[in-house]
């Protein structure tokens, strides 16, 4: 589908009101990534992967913090008791709510580092993986349960992005950013996977996030849009962003309808003035609540 067919589908589409991007962080961020909204907190959480930073956004006006890492930080989810679970360059770390730091479960290997993450509605985090460079099937998906248990779900992807589950749980939208795609997947064997939808262009999929509907909201790097498609696959919405890369989308804020959408300073064109932004689409929608990480 072409950058004008993309407007067709997006003008096709009734009853859905004019959703304008705010800013709500100006950043910048280097490599914005990862909004998760922390219910506990009032907060949303994101990271800066090559800043090594994890950040806080408060909605209400509060002063935004920082939390520094000691590596590239790929993803920084809540746990139930308190803290963060982090996807680093050489594994899944802990923090503790008295800030201290610990390894889960740790798997270096040279030239990689880790990507995006999420909390499967069990508790525990899918964890994704690429090259520095990018190189093909140089990525995994894997699960890392509680107790630092690893299984590898998806090996030789190159570049794992995005992972949403379905409402009901049963179903599994993930990104492998060079396909192209989102893919879907089942959630009890993730071996059977088929394509979902297929993104126009310009830009690829990167962050996803699933709607109370069961819509699937993705990111374009090098898009400066988050577009919606329905549970069959149907584009049905584009919300353009003032930085061309936009990186990744959660719900979040009071009642969970608020989209945040993180973008970098990364490969952005000269005269992008707003490239690293925390970007905020007031009341685009109904978000499910991200489940916390158990352990």
């Amino acid at each position: 589908m072409d950058e004008a067919a993309v407007r067709v589908a997006a003008a096709a589409v009734t009853g859905v009101p004019d959703a304008r991007a705010e800013i709500a962080e100006r950043g910048p961020a280097a490599l914005g990534e990862g909004p998760t909204w922390d219910p506990a907190t009032g907060r949303l959480v994101w990271v800066d992967v090559l800043a090594c930073e994890v950040r806080f956004h408060d909605p209400s006006g509060g002063p935004g913090t920082v939390l520094g890492t000691e590596q590239h930080v790929g993803a920084a989810k809540p746990r139930a008791g308190g803290g963060l679970v982090v996807n680093l360059r050489d594994g899944v770390g802990l923090y503790d709510p008295d800030g201290s730091f610990r390894w889960l479960a740790e798997w270096p290997e040279d030239g990689c580092r880790g990507n995006d993450a999420a909390v499967a509605p069990d508790g525990s985090l899918w964890a994704g993986s690429m090259r520095y460079d990018e190189a093909p099937g140089g990525g995994r998906l894997r699960r890392v349960g509680p107790s630092g248990e690893v299984r590898t779900l998806l090996d030789a992807v190159t570049v794992s992005n995005g992972t949403g589950w379905s409402p009901d749980g049963r179903l599994v939208y993930y990104v492998d950013t060079p396909t192209g795609r989102i893919d879907v997947l089942d959630a009890g064997d993730p071996s059977k996977r088929r394509p979902f939808a297929h993104v126009p262009t310009p830009g690829l999929p990167d962050g996803l996030t699933v709607d109370a509907d069961g819509c699937v909201w993705v990111a374009l790097w090098g898009g400066g849009r988050v577009l919606r498609y329905t549970p069959a696959g149907t584009l049905d919405r584009v919300v353009e962003i003032p930085a061309r890369q936009t990186t990744a989308c959660a719900f979040g804020g009071p009642g969970l309808r608020d989209l945040y959408v993180t973008t970098a300073t990364a490969g952005a064109p000269p005269g992008d003035v707003h490239a690293g932004a925390l970007f905020v689409v007031p009341d685009a929608g109904q978000g499910l609540p991200s489940p916390a990480f158990a352990g």
